[in-house]
């Protein structure tokens, strides 16, 4: 398929998209000591308070250490909120009580944007089964009426744009009724949601399903992607994995140089890596990582 060109919006823009990192327990230091380098700092709002659970009374208590970290960092760079818990397209479970506190955590810190996994991991309204990690869903219609109302009430309490985000899937669901750009260009249109496209999943799925991911993008609308992540993995046992280890390959380096300049919304673009690869990057590999994506997106105003 023939890439399309890019977009004249994005080339009007004055501003070139932001560049940051997500918030890790290695990162403590990092965003103390260099805080004036981000643009912005995504945070798993998760990580920050205890939850013990759907009908518990309190559900949610904050943790201090975490907190003060982020009242400090948020007095120089915004805070963005990369939710893990909301398991949205869980066919019986839509916690609404989450969300609040999700809205809760929003208000206190004055969050541009909100996103999260188009995925489930949680079944069962009654006694609930968690599988604690992002299980991808068929692309099919009947999700696409589960999640329309969800989505909707998602933004409508959060207050702010939500989006949502690519997964990562090493198996197929047969006979599925849209491809994945289809989907979610479907559900952009219909909730008025963003996108945070995830193009070390989409470098993933397309090493693992053998497709082309510039194939991918040009069926994309590009309009809705907001923010971008980037991150790294490893071969295991024939498949590349999503393990967020250590720098980003080239070859997710090239979709972002395809994508910056066609993304006229594009507000931030975020580093992420798992806590056990500090020892891989340190301090100056992960300045590295931010300074090489501030390259390629700064220049994205000017095709």
């Amino acid at each position: 398929m023939k890439p399309s060109p890019p977009a004249s919006a994005a080339a009007g823009s004055s501003r070139p998209p932001g560049v940051g990192v997500l918030f890790n327990p290695t990162l403590d230091e990092f965003v103390l000591s260099h805080g004036d380098e981000l643009d912005h700092l995504a945070v798993i709002p998760d990580r920050t308070w205890v939850d013990r659970g759907p009908g518990a009374v309190p559900r949610f208590d904050d943790l201090a250490r975490p907190g003060d970290i982020l009242e400090q960092v948020a007095r120089r760079a915004p805070l963005v909120m990369h939710c893990v818990g909301m398991s949205i397209c869980s066919a019986d479970v839509f916690d609404e009580p989450y969300v609040a506190q999700l809205a809760h955590w929003r208000a206190r810190h004055g969050c541009a944007w909100a996103s999260d996994h188009l995925s489930f991991s949680r079944i069962g309204a009654g006694h609930e089964h968690n599988a604690a990690m992002a299980l991808p869903s068929p692309y099919d219609r009947e999700l696409l009426a589960l999640l329309v109302p969800r989505v909707r009430a998602v933004q409508d309490r959060l207050g702010c744009r939500f989006l949502l985000e690519n997964n990562v899937y090493y198996f197929d669901y047969p006979r599925q009724e849209l491809s994945e750009p289809e989907f979610l260009n479907v559900l952009t249109q219909r909730t008025g949601c963003g996108l945070l496209l995830d193009l070390h999943n989409l470098h993933t799925n397309a090493l693992n399903h053998r497709f082309d991911p510039l194939g991918f993008l040009s069926s994309l609308d590009l309009g809705s992607v907001v923010e971008i992540h980037l991150a790294g993995g490893v071969e295991m046992m024939g498949f590349h994995t999503d393990s967020h280890t250590g720098a980003v390959p080239d070859a997710v380096w090239e979709l972002l140089r395809f994508v910056a300049p066609r993304a006229p919304a594009l507000r931030g673009v975020t580093f992420e890596f798992h806590d056990s690869s500090w020892p891989l990057l340190r301090t100056e590999g992960v300045r590295a990582q931010l300074q090489r994506a501030r390259d390629i997106v700064s220049p994205a105003t000017v095709v």
